[in-house]
């Protein structure tokens, strides 16, 4: 028997005392970071017993009135809860359409360039949005497309009525996405990129001395090299489906509205910390948890089914 084989065999708490005892500083370098997600996302869901209660801060968990299921069932008679949902779920669509597949684009363009200073350069101007605040990347779009905007002054100038896109909620969840491509497609790219680094030269050359050209190589050797990764970002992203932005649409919700700009999130600011409806608002997010864990466990078991190794 192999010493690995007898390690198996061992208590799961004896080989993980073993595995920190034979590399004590890399669980030391690990804790920081588990601590973080302990403290600040695993104990706030204690929390989420005041979706059951009519919630008080004043009197606090212990001294407030359970009120069992009537904040859930409030939710589907409200309205404003129909309506952030639809516009979340519209949102989201719009968002895994285009925002994600962007990145996988971007990737594939900057890896099919010659040029190395070019490809540096065009992935650190797409690179840089990313550091900057939702506050100051709606204020350079309202700059741009906003009614007192560059493209309205020049419309204004050839003689065409001018538009304020920033304003319209015809428009307004096509804006978002778009928001959303600007600000990330280039952070998003890093992955795909360094994805796409680790897929041998030796099958392009395959591909080429077999007679394939550019796009051949880039279906039949780049985008199959892609699928783990891009699976894994998916089951990612399904997990967040109800999320899209909270600051993002807080920012501009006023110009165009509640009825187009109102999500899960905002709701949930300005019903529960606004508004003081803490239970309906706790029940709300507690439904917003249960679908993504449901959505990544669904689409990672289903990924596996279909021949990937899935997330987990």
């Amino acid at each position: 028997m192999s010493a690995t084989e007898s390690a198996e065999k061992l208590p799961w708490r004896r080989r993980f005392l073993s595995a920190v005892r034979h590399h004590p500083w890399m669980y030391a370098f690990v804790l920081p970071g588990l601590l973080f997600f302990v403290v600040f996302h695993y104990v706030p869901l204690l929390g989420n017993v005041i979706a059951f209660q009519d919630f008080s801060p004043y009197l606090g968990i212990a001294d407030s009135r359970w009120v069992g299921m009537s904040n859930f069932a409030d939710l589907f008679r409200d309205p404003e809860v129909i309506g952030a949902i639809v516009n979340t779920l519209i949102i989201s669509f719009l968002q895994l359409a285009f925002a994600f597949p962007a990145p996988i684009a971007l990737a594939i363009f900057l890896n099919s360039l010659l040029s190395e200073r070019l490809k540096r350069w065009i992935q650190t101007v797409v690179y840089l949005p990313h550091f900057l605040s939702w506050v100051i990347v709606v204020a350079l779009w309202q700059q741009v497309l906003g009614g007192a905007g560059s493209l309205a002054r020049g419309l204004e100038m050839v003689g065409i009525e001018s538009v304020n896109i920033m304003s319209d909620p015809s428009t307004f969840k096509l804006l978002v996405v778009a928001q959303v491509i600007w600000k990330d497609v280039g952070w998003g790219t890093i992955i795909f990129f360094a994805a796409i680094s680790t897929i041998s030269a030796e099958l392009y050359e395959s591909a080429a001395v077999d007679g394939a050209g550019p796009w051949r190589r880039i279906w039949h050797v780049t985008l199959p090299g892609l699928i783990p990764v891009t699976v894994m970002m998916l089951i990612l992203q399904l997990g967040n489906v109800l999320t899209v932005g909270f600051e993002q649409l807080l920012l501009q919700q006023p110009a165009v509205g509640a009825d187009a700009a109102q999500v899960i999130d905002t709701f949930v600011y300005f019903r529960g910390i606004a508004g003081g409806e803490w239970g309906i608002s706790a029940a709300v997010g507690l439904i917003k948890g249960v679908i993504g864990t449901v959505l990544v466990l669904g689409a990672n078991r289903l990924a596996k089914r279909l021949g990937t190794d899935g997330l987990f």
